[in-house]
């Protein structure tokens, strides 16, 4: 990466594409805070039909880095997905719901333990401190991140509507089908019918 395609924010790299109109999807932590950031794209406006679609085409699947963090108030342990595994796979944590341990990344491999309806998490497989947290809580909590997806959703759309106006629906229905934030979910696993 070349210092010029890089823009400091709150001391944090992120790196501009070059010369792509599209929004960037990196949104990076803001040292020392939960508050998660992203700079503003001046080239958003120059964004054709066509850009998008092949976009689209190439990337075969949009990523999202960042994470659903798990944070016990308490005794302030934290548990976090591993490397490559970003937002884009939030639905995943549904997995645990149904007793399954799904792949949650790398280095750090977060480590996951049921004994019966309790869910204990772990950084690391052998770490003392856990989060420990029933599939009835984590159910609850993943609605409610699904409505904070859909919280920013409807964001992007109204910044859409004014700044790619004759594409808004298009990107808008593309992040939705990427991340999925929209589709119901079945207890029974998978996705539900519309």
């Amino acid at each position: 990466m070349n210092k010029d395609d890089e823009v400091a924010l709150a001391g944090v790299p992120v790196k501009r594409p070059p010369s792509s109109p599209l929004p960037p999807t990196s949104v990076r932590p803001w040292p020392s805070s939960s508050a998660t950031t992203a700079y503003s794209v001046t080239h958003a406006a120059d964004l054709t039909e066509a850009h998008l679609e092949r976009h689209l085409a190439e990337a075969e699947g949009l990523i999202a880095p960042g994470e659903l963090r798990f944070r016990d108030t308490i005794t302030r342990v934290s548990v976090s997905p591993g490397c490559c595994f970003g937002l884009e796979n939030w639905r995943d944590w549904w997995d645990v719901t149904r007793g399954q341990e799904p792949w949650l990344g790398h280095a750090p491999t977060p480590h996951i333990t049921q004994v019966a309806h309790v869910i204990r998490l772990r950084q690391h497989d052998g770490d003392p401190p856990s989060i420990e947290i029933t599939r009835g809580e984590l159910s609850r909590l993943l609605t409610t991140a699904q409505q904070h997806f859909s919280g920013f959703l409807d964001l992007a759309r109204q910044w859409a509507a004014t700044t790619t106006r004759g594409l808004a629906d298009r990107l808008i229905s593309a992040l939705d089908h990427y991340f999925m934030i929209t589709e119901a979910f079945s207890s029974s696993g998978g996705l539900a019918a519309r």
